[in-house]
C-alpha cells in the first residue's frame, strides 16, 4: 500500500468516543452490559389492576390472547427542564421521547468529553423515535390546555419531525440536523448517515441514535405471528423463539 493510500486510510476511520443509553433493567450502558452477560430478563409483566390504573379498557383483558407485558423505562416522567432551559409549563407538553433523546445526547457529549458551548467544530445529530403517542391520551382531550399552548407549540413538542433540530437548538449544535423514519432500522440509518456526513466533512462529531417511549409506559399487547411472542418472552437466536416482545430505550 502506497503512503497516499495509508493517509486517505487514515482519514477515513471514524472511531466511537462516547456513548449513552437507558434501557429496560439498565439506566445506563454499564448496567445494560452486566444484564446482558448474566442473562437478565428485562421485560416487565403487569398485574390487571396496574393495566386498568394506565387507562386500558378492562374489556380489553378478557381477551385470553392479551399479553401483559413490555419492556418498560424507569420513571420516564422525569425530566430536568430547567437545565435544558425549559419552562415547567413547556415540560408538561413535551413528549417523553423528545425529553429522553435531549437528555441521552447530553450525556453522551457529556461521555465523550465534549462541551458544545466551547468546541469549535460542528457537531451533528441524527435519530428518530416512534410515533407520539403522549400527545393523543395525556394533550388532547384536554381541550382547555390544548387552546392555551396553541397548535404550533403543541406540535413542535410533540411531532416526531423536530426530534433532531430540538436537540441541535437547546444543545447549541451547529452541524447536520436529520431527523430519520426507517421504522425498526432507524437508529442503524441514522449511524449510517452519520458516518457519511463524518467522511464527507459536513461536520467533525456526530450524535447518532434513537429514542421509543411507550406511553402509557404498563401496557401489554395482542399478539401477532411471527411478530410478537404469545408469551411475553423474547428468545434472541432461539430454537424457541416466536417474536418480539414491545419494550423502551434511548441511545446515542
Amino acid at each position: 500500500m502506497s503512503s497516499i493510500e495509508e493517509n486517505l486510510d487514515e482519514l477515513e476511520r471514524i472511531a466511537i468516543i462516547g456513548m449513552a443509553g437507558r434501557f429496560p433493567g439498565a439506566e445506563d450502558l454499564e448496567q445494560f452490559w452486566e444484564n446482558l452477560r448474566d442473562g437478565v430478563e428485562a421485560i416487565s409483566s403487569f398485574t390487571d389492576d396496574e393495566l386498568i390504573a394506565s387507562g386500558l379498557d378492562p374489556e380489553v383483558l378478557k381477551s385470553p390472547n392479551y399479553v401483559r407485558a413490555r419492556g418498560v423505562l424507569s420513571h420516564p416522567e422525569f425530566f430536568d427542564a430547567s437545565f435544558f432551559g425549559f419552562s415547567s409549563r413547556d415540560a408538561e407538553i413535551i413528549d417523553p421521547q423528545l425529553r429522553a433523546y435531549l437528555e441521552n445526547c447530553w450525556e453522551t457529549l457529556e461521555n465523550a468529553g465534549y462541551d458544545p458551548d466551547i468546541y469549535k467544530g460542528l457537531i451533528g445529530v441524527f435519530g428518530g423515535m416512534s410515533a407520539g403517542q403522549y400527545v393523543l391520551y395525556n394533550l388532547l382531550p384536554d381541550r382547555e390546555l390544548v387552546a392555551a399552548i396553541g397548535a404550533v407549540q403543541l406540535r413542535l413538542f410533540n411531532d416526531k419531525d423536530f426530534l433532531t433540530p430540538l436537540v441541535a437548538y437547546r444543545l447549541n449544535l451547529k452541524g447536520p440536523t436529520v431527523t430519520v423514519q426507517t421504522a425498526c432500522s432507524t437508529s442503524l440509518v441514522a449511524v449510517h448517515l452519520a458516518c457519511q456526513s463524518l467522511l464527507s466533512y459536513q461536520c467533525d462529531l456526530a450524535l447518532a441514535g434513537g429514542v421509543s417511549v411507550n406511553v402509557p409506559p404498563k401496557s401489554g399487547y395482542v399478539p401477532v405471528e411471527g411478530v410478537f411472542a404469545p408469551d411475553g418472552h423474547c428468545r434472541s437466536f432461539d430454537a424457541g423463539a416466536q417474536g418480539t416482545v414491545s419494550g423502551a430505550g434511548v441511545g446515542s
